[in-house]
């Protein structure tokens, strides 16, 4: 089973936890995924509309027939779905930078433009957390964008800095990847639905072990749907 976020006729949202993959793969060929985790929960097929990586937990949305699932995806190509990331970083983020940096589009592919809206919304010593607003849906985009600014995602083992990764697992209990798909935004004929994801508790565990502001936590840690 895999908690429901949001679900209409065409559209399921679930909240991934960290750990799982979104679907199989040829190098990953897990049985445990949170497609079949999907499609057990709402005894249905889903087909996936986008991936989140193992480690990173979250907003994680499927469409419910073949036809629903391309119209979503050309929805998420154009920009028409809004999908926000936090992310724990290493040293002082920027106050607020419009990244634009080529990545691949897929593993192995040929690099192509790749936007990211980044905002900080704390810092403390030697770490920041980040809102990243992915314009642009490229391969680990936001873990490379954060990597090439050199405020790489605490547990990033690709990307990331061994003595920062090192010193988030002792001081806290993150011990995967500090990223957390927060909320998606899409449109509905009623308007914008925007769905969101609580963060998750070893996420704001690790927060306020840092230092972070209650406050800033607990915000992240509600749950809600607005339309």
């Amino acid at each position: 089973m895999i908690p429901i976020l949001y679900r209409d006729d065409t559209l399921l949202v679930v909240d991934k936890p960290a750990g799982l993959l979104t679907h199989r793969t040829e190098l990953a060929p897990d049985s445990d995924v949170a497609m079949m985790r999907a499609r057990d929960t709402i005894g249905a097929r889903v087909w996936p509309l986008h991936r989140l990586d193992r480690g990173t937990s979250g907003a994680l949305a499927f469409g419910l027939n073949e036809q629903a699932a391309r119209s979503w995806q050309e929805q998420l190509e154009a920009g028409s779905i809004e999908k926000i990331y936090v992310a724990l970083v290493r040293g002082v983020a920027p106050e607020a930078v419009a990244l634009d940096y080529p990545v691949p589009r897929s593993e192995g592919g040929a690099r192509v433009p790749a936007r990211t809206l980044l905002r900080r919304l704390w810092a403390g010593e030697h770490c920041s957390l980040v809102e990243a607003r992915p314009e642009t849906g490229r391969f680990h985009q936001i873990r490379r964008h954060l990597s090439h600014l050199r405020h790489p995602i605490a547990g990033d083992s690709n990307y990331g800095t061994g003595w920062f990764n090192r010193a988030i697992r002792q001081r806290t209990p993150l011990t995967r990847l500090g990223l957390h798909c927060l909320s998606l935004a899409f449109p509905r004929p009623s308007g914008t639905c925007t769905v969101v994801a609580p963060l998750p508790a070893d996420f704001a565990q690790a927060l306020m072990a840092l230092g972070a502001p209650q406050a800033l936590v607990a915000d992240l840690s509600g749950d809600t749907i607005s339309a």
